[in-house]
């Protein structure tokens, strides 16, 4: 069972910027393909980005490419979501998750594991 915990979320005006964590626990991390996910209040989950855990090659949303940036330091078992250039869309509760073995998926439905999220607010 591997548990996911996210940090780093807050307060942050437009244009600037914000990294949130993930720690991981209780298995393998290097095993493991990362994903960023998020929710804003009345729409459904989207995926942010992702990162593969034998290539670490990086896939992300069209709405943050060029924006955020995906990372992984498997010495720490963290993954990293460096988001810089934010805007009020981006305003959302950002979930990690993980998924064993397979390769970066923007379909949440293929992640086995869920961080119980961080709420991330960007003010015009």
């Amino acid at each position: 069972q591997v548990q996911l915990v996210e940090s780093g979320g807050g307060l942050v005006q437009a244009g600037g910027s914000l990294r949130l964590s993930c720690a991981a626990s209780g298995g393998t991390f290097s095993s493991y393909t990362m994903g960023w996910f998020r929710q804003a209040p009345g729409k459904e989950r989207e995926f942010v980005a992702a990162i593969n855990w034998r290539t670490s090659s990086t896939g992300y949303a069209d709405s943050v490419k060029g924006r955020f940036t995906i990372s992984r330091d498997n010495t720490k078992n963290t993954v990293y979501l460096q988001m810089n250039n934010v805007k009020p869309e981006d305003t959302a509760v950002y979930y990690c998750a993980a998924r064993m073995w397979g390769s970066g998926s923007s379909n949440g439905n293929e992640y086995h594991y869920w961080g119980q999220g961080t709420q991330v607010t960007v003010s015009s």
